[in-house]
């Protein structure tokens, strides 16, 4: 039977996984996590049908480190409804591989097997860093991911009952259900070798460029040796040399810095922060304050250009910058819902206001195929919706415009104030966007929301709503 007392509170004040979210060296578990996850096939389909990590990884960690803090919120209720929120979210996603096998986001198998990847990772960091953890804690601390897994399923009947059960569990899923699929080869050989650059790094591209092309064969040696051998075996990882002692040098010294940098230095916000910008130098903030003031006024102003090569150019930009949301090259359904999930995780939609959401982008998917889709495959390719998006249908975009304001005027006073406008377009890690001291009505928002997602009118604002990395 599980050690689990169901009228004890393991997220309180003694929990041993709410201070580890929080620590940046967490994510060290979190990237090593993620790859054996990506290896399950229900989760790799789903990653690559319907995920935005490999276009926009750094919002993809902003929501990921919000909602593992609503998970584990002291309040049971914050944790409830963030739980309802991920389920809402994940029984969108369900379809066909590309071998033909359907997967399905809410699969309970898949569900336990994240938890179960996001346990064992945690264990091996603390190990790797030189802080095993003893019986009890580990008892303890895999009694702590079942109740998380109860929160999202409602129950934990698909990890094993007891930390001895475990073990066997995870090595058999390891040995015979993990597979070296396209995810897996995209985490390791694409996502770090092409992550665009965080926002403090944006007006730097050589800078990065240079720092990445150094970093990310590090970050691929370092995950594949922290791997388990039976599943580096199965999918027929390289064996780097000297990978196990980069690898074992990376978490000691992301755990030395723990017990010895000042606390603040060592937690998720403050690296956050710093890939955001805030801890720039004074003149360098003057000038990111200057770009959003002209990003403001670009957002108030239309871009006045009626003739059509302009647009196209636009549209096609708009496009690849905007649209594709999961960087395939077409636009396709998961591209829109992707966007509509990052709304609802903004502003913490309810069910019913998420629902009106993605209805309102529903509708507006089946304009764009009835009008752009010719051979009815469920794509649409850059190509043609560059050439007619002056001509597109609009009734579809006003629709989620008006269901957007809605959900952004918290108050209901038929105004978007500037707190409300702040919640909805804050940047990649923090909510300092700035935004007009007006008020915006109704149908002023409407009108941006309609030129922007249209092609027609750049807005800055909107831009770091899909685009923030």
């Amino acid at each position: 039977m599980s050690h689990t007392d169901p009228q004890q509170d393991v997220f309180g004040p003694d929990s041993l996984l709410r201070p580890l979210v929080s620590e940046a060296r967490w994510g060290l578990a979190v990237t090593r996590a993620t790859l054996l996850e990506a290896a399950h096939p229900q989760i790799g389909a789903a990653l690559m049908e319907n995920s935005t990590f490999l276009t926009h990884p750094w919002r993809r960690l902003r929501n990921t480190v919000t909602s593992a803090r609503r998970l584990l919120d002291p309040d049971p209720r914050v944790r409830d409804r963030e739980a309802a929120r991920l389920n809402r979210l994940h029984s969108r996603m369900s379809g066909t591989d590309a071998q033909g096998r359907p997967y399905d986001a809410t699969d309970p198998e898949a569900r336990a097997w994240v938890v179960a990847t996001l346990f064992d990772s945690t264990v091996t960091m603390c190990r790797l860093s030189g802080d095993a953890l003893g019986a009890d804690a580990m008892r303890r601390l895999y009694d702590e991911h079942r109740t998380f897994l109860a929160l999202m399923e409602g129950t934990a009947d698909h990890l094993p009952a007891t930390l001895p059960e475990f073990w066997p569990y995870f090595d058999d899923i390891v040995e015979h259900r993990l597979e070296n699929n396209e995810a897996v080869g995209v985490i390791l050989y694409r996502l770090f070798a092409n992550v665009p650059a965080p926002p403090v790094l944006r007006a730097h591209p050589a800078l990065w460029t240079a720092g990445r092309a150094v970093a990310s064969p590090l970050a691929t040696a370092i995950t594949i040796a922290s791997l388990p051998e039976a599943f580096s075996r199965r999918v027929a990882l390289p064996d780097l040399p000297g990978a196990r002692t980069l690898m074992q040098s990376a978490y000691l010294g992301a755990a030395l810095a723990t017990r010895h940098l000042p606390e603040s230095w060592t937690r998720v916000d403050f690296f956050m922060n710093l890939l955001d910008g805030q801890g720039e130098a004074p003149l360098e903030t003057v000038r990111r304050q200057a770009r959003k003031a002209a990003a403001l006024v670009r957002l108030l102003t239309p871009a006045g250009d009626d003739e059509g090569e302009q647009v196209t150019r636009s549209a096609d930009r708009f496009f690849t910058e905007v649209l594709d949301q999961t960087g395939d090259g077409c636009l396709r359904w998961p591209d829109l819902a992707a966007m509509a999930r990052e709304i609802a995780t903004r502003l913490d939609l309810g069910g019913q206001e998420e629902e009106r959401l993605f209805q309102a982008y529903a509708a507006w998917w089946s304009e764009l195929q009835a009008a752009l889709d010719r051979d009815g495959d469920g794509r649409v390719t850059r190509e043609e919706y560059a050439a007619a998006a002056a001509r597109l249908p609009g009734t579809g975009l006003i629709r989620i415009a008006d269901v957007l304001f809605d959900v952004t005027d918290t108050d209901d006073d038929e105004k978007i104030d500037a707190g409300e406008y702040r919640d909805l377009f804050r940047t990649a890690f923090h909510r300092d966007l700035a935004g007009s001291g007006d008020a915006y009505s109704r149908s002023a928002f409407v009108r941006q929301f309609v030129s922007f997602m249209s092609g027609q009118q750049h807005s800055s604002a909107y831009t770091s709503l899909f685009t923030s990395g």
